[in-house]
């Protein structure tokens, strides 16, 4: 439990589906609240329920999340052409395959960045689960530089 200023807030640990589902939701994934974008393509700084800093205190941590996003829309493509050319075997029409992979590919990479983002979120307290010293130290504004990062 962390006290932060009159209100007591509990720590539960949620589950690997949990955490995913609030992902994809895009939601906190660590307590589930709303309206953690300020736009389409950036995170607010904390959560505005739990109080989260939504980049855990490192300059570049969402390069997980750029690898996330590239991740999952080449699998798309992949698994969207393969079933194209299984469906249109013996003559698939390359041309047509190319244009409509590489428009594809840049609407699938700006469609699934939100979605990248709060995964690789999930993703990282999975892994990281946080602790009540490091939301009061997101909650208190801790820099993003310090090197004495509770979580660490």
């Amino acid at each position: 439990m962390v006290i932060t200023g009159m209100r007591a807030i509990d720590l539960p640990r949620a589950s690997i589906t949990q955490l995913m589902t609030r992902a994809l939701r895009l939601r906190c994934p660590h307590c589930g609240g709303t309206r953690i974008f300020a736009s389409f393509f950036q995170l607010k700084a904390n959560c505005p329920s739990c109080g989260l800093r939504l980049e855990r205190g490192e300059a570049d941590y969402f390069v997980g999340a750029y690898l996330f996003n590239l991740i999952a829309v080449e699998l798309i493509l992949f698994v969207c052409v393969c079933g194209f050319v299984f469906i249109t075997w013996p003559d698939p029409p390359w041309d047509l395959i190319t244009y409509v992979t590489g428009f594809l590919m840049l609407a699938g990479c700006i469609g699934c960045y939100p979605f990248a983002k709060t995964t690789w979120l999930a993703v990282d307290l999975a892994i990281r689960p946080l602790s009540p010293e490091e939301l009061r130290w997101h909650q208190d504004g801790g820099e993003v530089g310090d090197r004495e990062l509770p979580h660490l």
